[in-house]
């Protein structure tokens, strides 16, 4: 059963930067990411997509985050990662990883808090 375990949330000030990790574990050996995915969810708000990555390299970002935030992935050690740098309140929210696999299956990190204040 594969488990995602996420780390690196915490309190920032405003313009400052945080590195969300997830890791995947309990794999088999024909284990792979296909897509991963950073979701956030702001008190009262609906979970809404941050960031996008396919194996093959296409990378999407929703238009608040351009430009700020990188999703990147080492493949050895089945981890992704979110790279958040010039942090707004407005990026305060509970932020989840979430892989889908090569063979279909989807999996959710258990979130992690990122407060953006000063």
């Amino acid at each position: 059963q594969v488990q995602l375990v996420e780390s690196g949330g915490g309190l920032a000030q405003p313009g400052g930067s945080l590195t969300l990790s997830c890791a995947a574990s309990g794999s088999g050996s024909g284990f792979s990411i296909s897509v991963m995915d950073w979701y956030r969810q702001a008190p009262g708000k609906q979970r809404e997509l941050v960031a996008r990555s396919f194996r093959g390299g296409q990378i999407l970002y929703v238009e608040p985050v351009k430009g700020r935030f990188a999703i990147s992935m080492n493949n050895a050690k089945n981890t992704v990662y979110l790279q958040m740098n010039s942090l707004k309140p407005e990026d305060t929210a509970v932020y989840y990883c979430k892989i889908e696999d090569n063979t279909g299956r989807q999996y959710w990190g258990q979130g992690t808090q990122v407060t953006v204040s000063s």
